[in-house]
This record gives C-alpha cells, sequence and structure tokens, in this order.
C-alpha cells in the first residue's frame, strides 16, 4: 500500500508478525521458535552472596544476592546496596537495586538524572529530599521521579531503611548535581555544580563486597 505525503512516497508496510505466528503457517519455521529462547545466566558466589556473570534470566533471593556497603570507610557512606547485576552481566534496560540507609546517611550526592526512576520503601523510615522539599517515608510509600527531578534520601528513625530503586536505562545517560543548602545541611550536597560522577563523589567511601551490619535486623533475613 503507498501512501503521498506531498512530493515523497510512503510505502506503508503491514504490522510484522511474530516468530511463533509465522511458523504457525510455515512448517520450515517451526524449529526456529525453540532455539530462540533465553538461556538461564550462571551465578557465582562473590564473598558477599551470589551474582551473574554472564546475560540470561535468573532467580535470586535477596538473602542469598551479593551485596556492596560503604559502612567503616574514613570517607563519606552511602549505606548499602545489592544491585543483582555485574560488569559481565548488566541489565540493559531497567536498573534495579535495594539501598538499605542507617539513620542519619544519604544514599549518595542530590542529584537530577535525565532518566524515570521510581522508589519504594520496604521497611524503616527515610527523608526524601526532592525539589528543594523534605519528606519523611515509611514502609511501602512510593516515590516517583519524572527525569529531571531533583532528589536523594537520607536515613531517618532508629532501624535501617530499605529501599526498592528502579530506574529507566534508554538512550544516553546524564545527570546533574546541583548545590543545594537543603541537602547540604544532611551532607548530601556538592560544593560546586557539576555533571560528572567522579567529581561529585571525589570524597565519598567507595563500595565493597560486603552486607551491611545491620544484616539481621532487614525484613528478608
Amino acid at each position: 500500500m503507498l501512501r503521498s505525503l506531498g512530493a515523497v512516497v510512503l510505502r506503508v508496510l503491514p504490522a510484522p508478525r511474530s516468530l511463533a505466528s509465522l511458523a504457525s503457517d510455515e512448517p520450515e519455521l517451526r524449529g526456529l521458535v525453540g532455539s530462540c529462547a533465553v538461556q538461564e545466566a550462571p551465578l557465582q558466589e562473590s564473598g558477599s552472596g551470589l551474582a551473574p556473570t554472564g546475560p540470561g534470566w535468573f532467580v535470586l533471593n535477596l538473602a542469598d544476592a551479593m551485596w556492596l556497603t560503604t559502612e567503616g570507610g574514613e570517607k563519606k557512606r552511602s549505606g548499602s546496596e545489592c544491585s543483582f547485576e555485574t560488569p559481565m552481566a548488566e541489565f540493559e534496560q531497567v536498573g534495579v537495586r535495594i539501598h538499605v540507609l542507617p539513620p542519619g546517611e544519604p544514599n549518595g550526592c542530590y542529584h537530577a538524572e535525565n532518566q524515570q526512576e521510581d522508589f519504594l520503601v520496604l521497611s524503616g523510615e527515610c527523608t526524601l529530599l526532592v525539589e528543594g522539599e523534605e519528606r519523611t517515608l515509611r514502609a511501602w510509600d512510593f516515590f516517583h521521579a519524572p527525569a529531571g527531578t531533583e532528589h536523594i534520601f537520607v536515613g531517618a528513625g532508629d532501624e535501617p531503611c530499605a529501599i526498592l530503586m528502579v530506574g529507566s536505562r534508554t538512550g544516553d545517560w546524564t545527570v546533574k548535581y546541583p548545590v543545594s543548602e537543603l541537602a547540604a545541611r544532611h551532607g548530601a550536597s556538592v560544593e560546586r555544580e557539576t555533571s560528572e560522577p567522579d567529581e561529585a563523589y571525589a570524597e565519598w567511601e567507595p563500595s565493597r563486597r560486603e552486607r551491611p551490619s545491620a544484616w539481621d535486623r532487614l525484613p528478608w533475613t
């Protein structure tokens, strides 16, 4: 079918059919459907839990997964996290992690990304700093951050706070770390605005493979 758009002629093609649909009509294609199956990813012990070492699907309990922490370091700390991925098996479309914050500790620098992010508090309490405002979040509170939303979390209350964090990875990733008086009061602001993570986190403790010290007080243990 042809459709004219001014001097340009566009060929409108029929909607593509799935391989499974084609195979139902073409016997010679039926063998290809099974060969496209996604393989299970290998999991390996990292020293602080299991982690994938190659692409594919996998099932992993949070209590058995690899954890990273900044606890006990000499620089600024940002809690502990489990991201379920490794440099050998990165998630291409969506980032997923569980972050655990002790009271008074931020999970990083106040920032805004060009990607959508969403957060669900699983346990404990935290202070959300968002667009110059403070909000107290508790278990099962959900925070939606459209692209460009300035935000960061700070642990609050008397117990560690666990937060499920999900972020889009479509297209190129960019970030801005603005100077914020509000975030500075919580130890979560850069001194000079930057778009370079290495500059923003120059004084922060790097993560190492280890479970958080409050492990026995977390809901999945």
